[in-house]
């Protein structure tokens, strides 16, 4: 147990010293399991895991969803989700706002990235809303907070990792994201509604559009509502496993790229080599914390926690209490698949002692590190909306997030108190 602790303080060290996550992950990992076993031992175990991972068949979904967002991305399918949602809530104070929401939460129905979520749509909506005269400070909170139900929002990267983990369905856990994703997007369009109670000047409302004009816009997005319809459908219906969604759902991103006339051959092969370079910056991450894992399992972490939890005798919610906690103290040195890597070989078998849902808890997980994704100092969302906009300042857009990361919090109270929001359609699955 305490080398564990000793590992992790090592490994936020090392991280700070400005070495990549992933060899940071590594190399800790490696030479925990060394002091443990040996250096044979320790060698042997990370090949097998480089190898195992890499011919992981599982696996495969998650180069395949990166695909198919980056198709959707260079189909710039963005304009047309934020133009549907502006038709309909423009005209609204803080209706530019509201749209940019809505907008995230369908761009993040085929994209499966927080940051491709922040980064595609904050192009997009900040300069709108500076033009109708928003203040920088919810313009760029409500992208940043938006962005963060990429990771939510079936197809979800994060969802995929949590589910290989745990051995949990991945096709159950998309399920159970669709209504904590829809309520996510109520509560962020209601914290747009408090920042312009308080400041109405923060968002003026726009002219109204006409109904007509309205459908139009609708019928634009089409391509989006059809591709999300199509996976995550078919994986409802039990039509086809996750890895063969992936597939289907890359080919159909393809299809509609080229469609639309903006898949030139150039252009195509830059979809690939973004697919490959972010697929291998995953993989490194994902090589990186489970050879970490294997050493904090080494160090008996996971059983003596559990074991210090059973002679407490504390009730299963004050325990995912605290579990939550620590993700709030961790978000706020690292990143998120990081903090999935690292805390659920420790967590989850807390959980399953327990005797709670597995899926619930991976949708209460999710949902804790969304939160890190906007909360200071790493905030992740943030710096990188600060990277497009450098004018507005980082400490402006941490500002403009707190109405955000409240209601983060009163959702993540719901999931916990009412676990039926997130269990309610894999319950009905095939």
């Amino acid at each position: 147990m305490v080398a564990a602790l000793a590992g992790f303080v090592v490994l936020v060290l090392v991280a700070a010293a400005g070495v990549p996550i992933a060899f940071s992950m590594l190399a800790v990992g490696f030479a925990g399991f060394a002091l443990f076993r040996d250096l044979g031992a320790a060698s042997y175990m990370v090949g097998q895991i480089a190898y195992e991972t890499a011919q992981n068949y599982g696996l495969s979904v998650l180069p395949m969803f990166v695909l198919m967002g980056n198709f959707i991305n260079h189909a710039r399918l963005s304009n047309e989700l934020y133009d549907a949602a502006n038709a309909f809530l423009g005209h609204r104070r803080g209706g530019l706002a509201m749209a940019t929401i809505v907008a995230c939460g369908g761009f993040s129905a085929v994209s499966g990235s927080s940051v491709a979520t922040a980064a595609t749509m904050g192009r997009v909506a900040i300069p709108e809303m500076r033009r109708f005269g928003y203040s920088d400070r919810l313009a760029a909170g409500a992208v940043a907070a938006g962005g963060t139900l990429g990771i939510l929002i079936p197809p979800s990267v994060v969802l995929v990792i949590y589910g290989i983990l745990t051995s949990t369905d991945i096709g159950q856990l998309f399920a159970a994201g669709i209504l904590p994703g829809l309520l996510g997007i109520a509560l962020y369009v209601a914290a747009v509604k408090y920042a312009v109670w308080r400041d109405p000047a923060a968002g003026p409302p726009g002219e109204p559009v006409r109904w007509q004009a309205r459908w139009r816009a609708l019928r634009k997005v089409w391509a989006v509502a059809g591709l999300f319809l199509l996976v995550i459908g078919g994986l409802y219906a039990g039509a086809f496993t996750p890895t063969e969604a992936a597939g289907i759902g890359a080919a159909g991103a393809f299809a509609v790229a080229l469609a639309r006339g903006t898949l030139s051959l150039a252009v195509l092969v830059r979809v690939l080599i973004e697919t490959v370079r972010t697929t291998a910056v995953m993989f490194a991450v994902l090589i990186g914390g489970l050879v970490f894992s294997n050493f904090v399992n080494i160090a008996g972490m996971p059983a003596a926690i559990s074991a210090w939890l059973e002679s407490l005798a504390a009730p299963p919610l004050a325990v995912v209490a605290a579990i939550i906690a620590i993700y709030f103290v961790l978000g706020c040195v690292l990143e998120s698949m990081t903090m999935i890597l690292l805390t659920i070989p420790v967590f989850f078998p807390v959980i399953q002692a327990l005797g709670l849902d597995p899926v619930w808890f991976g949708i209460i997980v999710v949902v804790a590190t969304e939160i890190s994704l906007i909360t200071p100092p790493v905030g992740l969302n943030v710096f990188v909306i600060n990277g497009i906009f450098r004018d507005i300042g980082t400490a402006n857009v941490f500002r403009g997030v707190a109405p955000f990361v409240v209601a983060d919090l009163v959702r993540i109270g719901l999931l916990v108190l009412v676990p039926w929001i997130a269990l309610a359609l894999p319950s009905l699955m095939r």
